[in-house]
């Protein structure tokens, strides 16, 4: 039968001709870096195991996390979280809990008891790593992997760095990190503990082919404070590691702590843990220009924790401080006013920052150091050929993260050297910006908020004070990844698409379009939530 005009044609009509010819633009499937990747200092890629994590597939989301970090139990706890701060959801209503969903990951991951697969083949190839650190540790997880046999060196009686020594229990406990560091030592690294490494060279000559230093910044700066004979002076760096080793010092009952990082803050928390009625943290500036992280911040004045703004030690006794206050002069920096008080404390904490013992490199003439860093090139490879270099040991932010980081990538340098090929730097495509997105496709849904400890029990001893997701919120965080940039298969341009154009390749394989019957009308770009087509013009 004939069909009159108007009358809506049949399912499949607009195959009748080859309508391509019309288009003036075609739309392209496109994968752009997520802002999270783009962010993350230890190279993860949040979405791609956020992806696998939303339908409950928890060890492949682990499993594809630690292909970057072998610490996601650690990092879900002391990492800063710059994935969340980039997120574009935030935008919406509240970034991803990124480091909740790593979190728990971790924390599933050591009870299931999931452990990595060994190397396959052994290159033969024997690396040492100085220091048994977030850095190092991680250098030697992706080396191991990378087949090369590595021995892993460290002056300290057990494994951490500052992972053990510097960041509280209560931040991270040590049931936590020893497991997390049991499961890369089981690949087969050697970890030699009580060994410290006075002469890299004569330590690279026991017939090791390259040598990684990661010496972590343990050393508390020193600086000079006016003080009496009696004055109680000690600094943060060693007060956190002797109450790490169970011999907290004898504080007394009022602890000023002088400095405004997280170390500072870390230091006036344990302070309350070891009994002290007064914490306080006395800072040269105002809490917007405080380097210690806001979280941080929060729950140590939750605890009890007292913050003198705009203040500094001018002098220090038995028994008492002299504080002078201070104020920001059109720079920022802080001038002295001449207006004094004082303080009664039992001791001073001097929290003003770290250091590294570089001893081991002296007489080392072709390798740079300047302000306290050893000197790299993008390689981090340092001036003497094999002795490579990263975390806080390098001009660098020093947080785990950058270390973990710092670590992976010097692998990839390090394995490169020894085969004597060129290292590759993976390609970063183009971000995936917020304004691509089609957000009205996704529903509200407020970020899941961590349980803690109540503040009341917090100062009681070093239990830890947050608390992990559950499975049900885990997936549920996971679920709100709007995968900016890469698509998810929502099948929504096959749906909308007017000339049948797009062709669904099946589960995990995507699409394509058949550019003979695709006019370029963009519909599928406009109605793409993830914003992962785009208009290009047609080729001529």
């Amino acid at each position: 039968m004939t069909k009159p005009f108007a009358i809506t044609l049949d399912v499949g009509s607009s195959l009748a001709n080859h309508t391509g010819a019309w288009r003036q633009e075609r739309p392209v499937y496109v994968d752009l870096t997520p802002p999270c990747a783009h962010a993350c200092p230890a190279m993860e890629d949040p979405q791609k195991w956020l992806y696998a994590a939303e339908d409950g597939s928890y060890e492949q989301a682990w499993r594809t996390l630690t292909e970057a970090n072998p610490f996601p139990a650690i990092m879900g706890r002391v990492c800063y979280h710059p994935c969340e701060t980039a997120c574009n959801r935030s935008f919406l209503d509240e970034a991803v809990g990124i480091n909740a969903v790593e979190r728990f990951l971790g924390d599933h991951a050591i009870e299931q008891g999931w452990t990595f697969a060994a190397p396959m083949v052994t290159t033969g190839r024997r690396v040492l790593v100085v220091g048994a650190g977030p850095t190092g540790l991680s250098a030697a997880y992706q080396l191991r992997r990378l087949g090369h046999e590595v021995t892993v060196r460290d002056s300290s009686p057990k494994p951490g760095g500052m992972m053990r020594y510097g960041i509280p229990a209560y931040r991270l406990p040590r049931d936590v990190l020893d497991a997390e560091i049991a499961r890369i030592l089981d690949l087969g690294i050697t970890l030699e503990l009580g060994r410290r490494v006075d002469d890299v060279l004569g330590a690279m000559a026991e017939g090791f082919d390259a040598v990684f230093l990661a010496v972590g910044a343990q050393i508390g700066k020193r600086a000079y404070v006016p003080a009496g004979e009696a004055a109680r002076i000690v600094d943060a760096v060693s007060m956190l590691h002797d109450v790490a080793q169970g011999e907290p010092p004898m504080l007394g009952r009022r602890v000023v702590v002088y400095g405004g990082g997280n170390t500072a803050v870390d230091a006036a928390r344990t302070a309350k843990r070891l009994g002290a009625t007064d914490a306080v943290i006395v800072y040269r500036r105002t809490r917007d220009r405080m380097p210690a992280h806001d979280s941080e911040m929060a729950e140590a004045m939750e605890e009890g924790v007292v913050v003198k703004w705009l203040s500094t030690v001018a002098h220090a006794d038995a028994g008492h401080l002299r504080v002078e206050h201070m104020e920001l002069d059109e720079s920022g920096f802080p001038q002295p006013t001449g207006q004094f008080e004082d303080l009664e404390a039992d001791s001073l904490v001097l929290a003003l920052g770290q250091e590294s013992d570089l001893s081991l490199v002296e007489g080392v003439s072709d390798l740079a150091l300047a302000d306290g860093s050893v000197q790299v090139d993008s390689s981090f490879m340092t001036g003497h050929p094999g002795i490579f270099a990263g975390g806080d040991v390098v001009p660098a932010q020093r947080t785990v993260t950058v270390g973990v980081g710092h670590g992976a990538r010097a692998a990839r340098a390090i394995d490169a050297w020894l085969r004597q090929t060129a290292v590759v730097e993976p390609v970063e495509a183009p971000l995936a910006e917020y304004s691509a997105l089609n957000t009205w496709y996704y529903a509200d849904a407020p970020h899941a908020v961590r349980p803690g400890l109540e503040a009341a029990r917090r100062t009681s001893g070093f239990e830890e004070v947050v608390r992990g997701l559950d499975a049900e919120t885990a997936a549920y965080e996971a679920r709100r990844c709007m995968s900016c940039g890469n698509c998810f298969e929502c099948d929504n341009c096959y749906g909308v698409c007017p000339d049948n154009a797009v062709i669904k390749l099946g589960p995990g394989m995507r699409f394509e379009i058949d550019y003979d019957y695709c006019k370029g009308c963009g519909i599928c770009v406009a109605e793409c939530p993830s914003g992962s087509i785009l208009m290009i013009p047609e080729p001529r």
